[in-house]
């Protein structure tokens, strides 16, 4: 059985440090130095310093891009809680906004720094991959991103004021965090196995990425019970998903065709 201990970590001059925050912040150092040490490897060892300069601009950007997007499609809520949008330290960050903002940014990098958008854009996904999977944990301290209710070995207890107005009398639901931590751990771990043979060929592996992941996310929402938003019963996420999906695989063959002409 989980459960979290507390959402905060620790007490600093009486302000509270979340542990949200602090997954968070390792997540993010630990995917931008794996983005750092593959172009570093693979590709360009003079220019992968420049990773580390436009980085804090990236994680910046793609931070707001998360948040953004989660108070659109939770726009119902926001809308009459203006205020709310700018309190990030109670979670509320969508990893779809991040990546749509990610990928717009690290065009522009590209341009500005004349870099090859495509190994940049593959080195830093097998970064994202492996930061989703540390960062699912910050939901596990806040007692979010949880599923439906379960009685298996592994299941999550859940506060009671966590839990949906439906399901208030259980204690027990599906880690879903956890459902997603194993499998974008798994996706890197996929990813990483496979750079060195598609390193010749950018693209492949940040297409890849978006299908893999995206597979996972309707897996994983599948269970989910505090989807932000649904579509005629269709969770957002789900929707989003299919459209990267479909986006991904026309690219990858577009890639591919375009290696063997």
């Amino acid at each position: 059985m989980f459960q979290s201990p507390s959402e905060i970590a620790f007490s600093l001059l009486g302000f509270p440090i979340y542990w949200y925050g602090i997954i968070l912040a390792l997540a993010i150092l630990v995917g931008v130095y794996t983005a750092f040490m593959l172009y570093k490897n693979f590709y360009d060892k003079e220019k992968a310093f420049l990773i580390i300069d436009f980085s804090p601009v990236v994680i910046l950007v793609g931070i707001l891009g998360a948040r953004l997007y989660y108070c659109l499609v939770n726009y119902s809520y926001y809308l009459y809680n203006p205020t709310e949008i700018l309190n990030i330290r109670q979670g509320g960050l969508s990893i779809h906004g991040m990546i749509i903002i990610g990928i717009l940014v690290l065009f522009y990098f590209a341009k500005r720094y004349k870099i090859e958008f495509f190994k940049l854009l593959d080195s830093f996904f097998v970064g994202t991959a492996l930061a989703q999977s540390i960062g699912r944990w910050g939901n596990f301290f806040n007692s979010e991103a949880f599923g439906t209710p379960t009685n298996l070995p592994w299941k999550l207890y859940i506060p009671l004021e966590h839990r949906p107005s439906q399901f208030i009398n259980f204690e027990y639901f599906h880690p879903t965090f956890l459902y997603e931590s194993i499998l974008d751990f798994i996706i890197f771990l996929v990813l990483l196995s496979i750079f060195k043979k598609f390193s010749k060929t950018p693209g492949v592996i940040a297409c890849i990425y978006l299908i893999l992941y995206s597979f996972a996310r309707i897996f994983v929402e599948h269970y989910r019970v505090d989807s932000v938003l649904n579509i005629d019963g269709i969770p957002v996420a789900q929707l989003m998903s299919l459209i990267l999906i479909s986006f991904a695989s026309l690219v990858l063959i577009f890639i591919l065709t375009r290696k063997h002409v």
